[in-house]
């Protein structure tokens, strides 16, 4: 079976990142070979409209017009509907910030297996609140670890 994936927009703006910092360069390192497995047909994207929204959103023209770019390489695109709304609505009400709660609630009703973001309160978030369900919050280095058990160091 493939893996699906889901982005938050943090994680794919990384590729526009000063990549002068270790963790931001390896960060959009990961992001790059995730959209290589996908060009590969070894993962499915899995967007959606409110990543849409808020790529749009970035100032710097140039950052924006590539991400914006980038969502075409997407398997498929989800939008929100009543049932992931009231989801999200769930998820702010235990601290989650508007965008994650939506990015989160659409993942889920999407079955998406991996969700993948650079934010590490999200992380911390999610380590807190969302233990036992079917989708894992992961940064990008560690999802490629975890499907590339060879570079982890030792």
């Amino acid at each position: 079976m493939i893996e699906s994936i889901y982005f938050d927009s943090c994680a794919l703006n990384r590729l526009t990142d000063d990549l002068t910092q270790p963790r931001i360069r390896a960060e959009a390192e990961s992001v790059a070979y995730a959209l290589d497995e996908l060009k590969a047909g070894r993962v499915e994207w899995l967007a959606s409209t409110i990543l849409s929204l808020e790529v749009s959103r970035n100032p710097d023209v140039r950052h924006r017009n590539e991400t914006i770019a980038l969502l075409n390489l997407a398997t498929a695109t989800v939008a929100p509907d009543r049932a992931t709304a009231a989801r999200a609505a769930a998820l702010q009400q235990v601290g989650f910030g508007p965008f994650d709660a939506l990015h989160i609630a659409l993942a889920e009703h999407a079955n998406v297996q991996t969700f993948l973001t650079v934010d590490d309160r999200l992380l911390r978030n999610a380590a807190r609140h969302l233990s036992g369900a079917n989708l894992t919050l992961e940064n990008p280095i560690d999802w490629r670890r975890r499907r590339q058990p060879w570079l982890i160091k030792r």
